[in-house]
């Protein structure tokens, strides 16, 4: 093998490290706009950190994941993510009113509040206030970004092989998402402060 051909097997090599692909630990610094260009969130924000992650299972929303693949340690790109690949459309059925009773503190629930409520099959939910009537509460299941159409800017700050640890507790995580009815990008805490069960009531027509 020439000495020019080494070389360029040398370079093929090294490329692919820096690239992202499945099992690899990457860090981005990102900023999300939505559709009107208002800033959501981002890296650079106030209390904003890098996106942390290992490519291939799904700790990302689907389309950002995709449009990622292929990108190298310092590449930019701006990356248009629509509902269907991000947090999913509206579902009008998640709007559902809830007996105030059912809550943990029923005279202390307001506008905005967040709960965990867990479903008859187990699955738990996160849901927000939206309206508190006098023997009622009208909560929303969606994602607060759902049916929005997302405006990434991001750059690739490092890319590196995953950890053995790293591989197994993104696969541990990817489990535990498919028994979770917002999947792996669910950003809600369940901490000891949320009830252990809120029943879920009625649909609104």
């Amino acid at each position: 093998m020439s000495p020019g051909a080494q070389g360029a097997t040398h370079l093929d090599s090294s490329v692919s490290a820096n690239t992202i692909q499945p099992n690899r630990h990457v860090t981005i610094d990102y900023e999300l706009r939505d559709e009107d260009g208002d800033v959501i969130d981002g890296s650079e924000g106030e209390g904003g950190e890098p996106i942390h992650y290992v490519h291939g299972y799904g700790m990302l929303v689907p389309g950002l994941e995709a449009a990622l693949a292929g990108l190298a340690t310092g590449e930019e790109r701006d990356i248009v993510v629509p509902a269907e690949a991000g947090y999913g459309e509206r579902d009008e059925e998640l709007v559902m009113e809830v007996d105030r009773a059912d809550f943990p503190r029923p005279e202390a629930v307001a506008v905005g509040d967040e709960f965990v409520a867990e479903s008859p099959d187990g699955d738990q939910i996160a849901m927000n206030v939206l309206e508190v009537k006098k023997d009622t509460v009208i909560v929303d299941a969606n994602h607060p970004l759902a049916g929005m159409t997302l405006r990434y800017h991001v750059k690739v700050r490092d890319v590196r092989e995953a950890t053995e640890d790293e591989i197994h507790k993104a696969a541990h995580e990817l489990d535990v998402a498919h028994e979770h009815v917002h999947g792996p990008d669910c950003d809600h805490g369940h901490d000891e402060n949320a009830p252990d069960v809120v029943a879920l009531g009625r649909k609104l027509n």
